[in-house]
C-alpha cells in the first residue's frame, strides 16, 4: 500500500486549502478501507483530524476539524480529499494520510493506522 499526499501550502489565516490522498495498493470498494488524516505539529503528539471508510462513505472528525473540515473519497480515483476551510495559525502541521482495513467499531481508532504517506506542510500565517 502506498499513499502520497499533496496540496499543501502556506495560507493566511481565514484561508482554505484542499489536501489530496492519493493510494495505491487498495481496492477502495473492500470492506474495513479506511482512511485517515493525522497532523502533528512541532512539539505536539499526532492528532488524527479526520477519517472515512471507503466502502460506505461514513466519516469521523475531530473536534478541531469539526465544521472546517470535510473529508471526501473518489473511489474511482482512489484519492481522499480533505477540504479545510477557516484555517487559523492552530492549524500549522505537518499533515499525513494513512491505512488501515483492521475492525474498528465506528471510528476513531488512531492506533489501527499502519500505512502512511510521507505527509504535507500546511503553514497558517496570522
Amino acid at each position: 500500500v502506498r499513499l502520497a499526499e499533496s496540496g499543501g501550502g502556506f495560507v493566511q489565516a481565514g484561508g482554505s486549502l484542499r489536501l489530496s490522498c492519493l493510494v495505491s495498493g487498495v481496492t477502495f470498494d473492500d470492506d474495513d478501507v479506511n482512511i485517515g488524516w493525522f497532523r502533528q505539529a512541532p512539539g505536539k503528539s499526532r492528532e488524527l483530524i479526520s477519517e472515512i471508510t471507503t466502502t460506505d462513505g461514513s466519516t469521523y472528525y475531530a473536534d478541531s476539524a469539526e465544521g472546517r473540515f470535510t473529508i471526501s473519497s473518489d473511489n474511482i480515483k482512489k484519492t481522499v480529499y480533505l477540504q479545510m476551510h477557516s484555517l487559523n495559525p492552530e492549524d500549522t502541521a505537518v499533515y499525513r494520510c494513512a491505512y488501515h482495513d483492521n475492525y474498528c467499531p465506528g471510528h476513531g481508532c488512531w492506533d489501527l493506522y499502519d500505512d502512511w504517506g510521507r505527509g504535507t506542510q500546511v503553514t497558517v500565517s496570522s
